[in-house]
């Protein structure tokens, strides 16, 4: 049954689009002209070596880190300018976080506060951003933490969590502000590896209601059941893309082929 707290706009436009994007940090050049689209509804992973550009590109598209040249659109809006004839010029602080309400995020570290229960992290943002009601936050929070299911733990701290059950909290208080693209940075990498099954399958789920979904992930298993697309990212290029089964069963490119006989 399709979730209503999924958003799936059906605009035919892609959910995010990137045109030549570059970001350096000082003199080093993270990422060096990355051109990509997801469309909706698109479960979208990203692969590679550690420093290939994989998560400073997931960071660049709610701005987080701001691009150097290029352009980056989600939903067909500029992500972090407005743009006035040639030139861009970048938004205030609070124009940002306004747009940045539609792009949940979920990180490898959970980041919960740790002085509130799981079902008070989730109901914090939707009070204190969307200015909602305590009741309405609770009836969503409820119904999100059953959907991760943890309807159990809702009065528990993160403390007596464990890593996979705080990183459920974690989704579900992304999803609390109902955004209609959730991103991804290595969401299992901090966890033990028993407690990773539970993590990919709350993923799973959220991909069979049709989220748009980009996900830097070494979980190779996940990509392959799960992904529609996978891109391979090395030096901060792109070397390769494809449907998920053709690149890691038959990757075209050396270096692709070199990371892939190491992870698989």
């Amino acid at each position: 049954m399709k979730s209503t707290d999924v958003k799936t706009p059906d605009s035919g436009r892609p959910m995010v689009k990137a045109e030549g994007v570059h970001k350096s940090f000082g003199h080093i050049e993270v990422l060096k002209g990355i051109d990509l689209e997801v469309a909706p509804r698109e479960v979208f992973c990203l692969v590679g070596p550690s420093g290939s550009g994989k998560s400073t590109f997931l960071r660049c598209i709610n701005h987080l880190e701001k691009i150097n040249a290029g352009r980056l659109y989600v939903d067909g809006e500029l992500v972090g300018y407005r743009q006035k004839g040639d030139k861009l010029y970048e938004l205030r602080d609070r124009e940002v976080a306004l747009k940045r309400r539609d792009i949940g995020m979920v990180f490898q570290r959970f980041n919960l506060f740790p002085h509130m229960t799981a079902l008070e992290n989730v109901m914090e943002a939707p009070i204190q951003v969307k200015r909602e009601s305590k009741a309405v936050a609770r009836e969503r929070a409820v119904r999100l933490l059953d959907r991760v299911g943890l309807s159990d733990r809702a009065g528990n701290y993160p403390a007596q969590l464990s890593g996979g059950q705080q990183q459920r909290v974690a989704i579900a208080r992304a999803l609390a502000m109902e955004p209609k693209l959730m991103l991804f940075d290595e969401p299992t990498s901090a966890l033990d590896p028993e407690l990773v099954g539970e993590v990919l399958d709350v993923m799973r789920g959220l991909a069979e209601d049709g989220m748009t979904m980009i996900v830097v992930t070494h979980e190779m298993g996940f990509a392959r059941e799960v992904g529609d697309s996978l891109v391979f990212m090395d030096g901060g290029v792109v070397v390769e893309s494809g449907h998920p089964r053709d690149v890691l069963t038959n990757p075209q490119q050396d270096r692709t082929k070199a990371f892939l006989s190491k992870v698989l």
